[in-house]
């Protein structure tokens, strides 16, 4: 018989070959195996969460009924109109009084031309200012009629700005009272059971419907305070809107008036 090669024995009979070592398992298969482990239990840790969620949001819905449900619908309401009217202002910018501010020392200079192209159209207040430059700036105007036509043009800016802040007034003012009215039907129902029960009262049983009960008055409560706080902060942004309006146009109609005045009295000192 022919004998074995000796370098291709030893290839045969090395451990590491056999996938052991010193007769224990290979580190390397074995910490491969660890992490598929560890990641599918992760991966199916991670996919439940999303079910587990939604499971308990069931459960919590069914627990609170359909005033629960009608608060749900408020609160979805109320943060679409607070994420609407959030981006008005963050595309206009209505309370920037840079370019005003730029705007008026012009105007105050005599530079109507420079007054006018230092405005943005796009914003409220630069429109109003804006349109009662170019009026002054036009001998031939009615005083009267421009101002007319100012104020429609600021109530109509005004009121864009005022859009859905009335639904979110009226969600702040429904939702505690739907609140009550759902504790107010839990507790009848929570009594009705212990009537039902007669002698046999189950302490439980009260104890559930009452927390049952309590569950929509939380729920309102947590649906209005934000809403009024929004409301509220909203509603200051327009009225801070207001006076930078208010004030900007005076300042161009009293600058006027003064221009007018200096020329006047220069006008006289010459012809005396």
């Amino acid at each position: 018989m022919a004998q074995d090669n000796p370098e291709q024995s030893a290839i045969a009979s090395n451990p590491i070959n056999d996938g052991v070592i010193d007769g224990t398992t290979d580190p390397v298969s074995t910490a491969a195996s660890g992490i598929d482990s560890a990641a599918s239990l992760d991966s199916s840790t991670v996919a439940s969460v999303p079910d587990a969620t939604m499971h308990q949001f069931m459960e919590f819905m069914q627990v609170g009924g359909p005033v629960v449900w009608i608060l749900t619908a408020f609160s979805v309401i109320a943060l679409t109109i607070v994420l609407v009217k959030i981006c008005q202002l963050i595309s206009t910018k209505p309370e920037s009084s840079k370019h005003i501010k730029a705007s008026l020392r012009a105007w105050e200079k005599g530079e109507n031309i420079l007054a006018l192209q230092t405005l943005n159209s796009k914003r409220p207040v630069d429109e109003v200012v804006m349109l009662a430059i170019r009026g002054l700036s036009d001998k031939s105007t009615d005083i009267n009629l421009l101002k007319e036509e100012l104020d429609r043009i600021a109530t109509l800016r005004l009121n864009q700005l005022r859009a859905y802040l009335r639904p979110l007034e009226v969600i702040a003012t429904l939702s505690p009272l739907l609140g009550l009215l759902g504790t107010v039907l839990g507790m009848i129902v929570a009594f009705q059971q212990m009537e039902a029960a007669g002698n046999q009262v189950d302490p439980s049983v009260l104890s559930g419907g009452i927390w049952q009960a309590l569950l929509t008055t939380a729920v309102g409560l947590a649906v209005a305070i934000p809403v009024v706080t929004m409301h509220n902060w909203l509603e200051r942004k327009v009225e801070r809107v207001a006076a930078l309006m208010n004030d900007a146009v005076t300042q161009v109609f009293t600058v006027k008036q003064l221009n007018t005045t200096v020329d006047e009295n220069q006008f006289m000192r010459h012809a005396a």
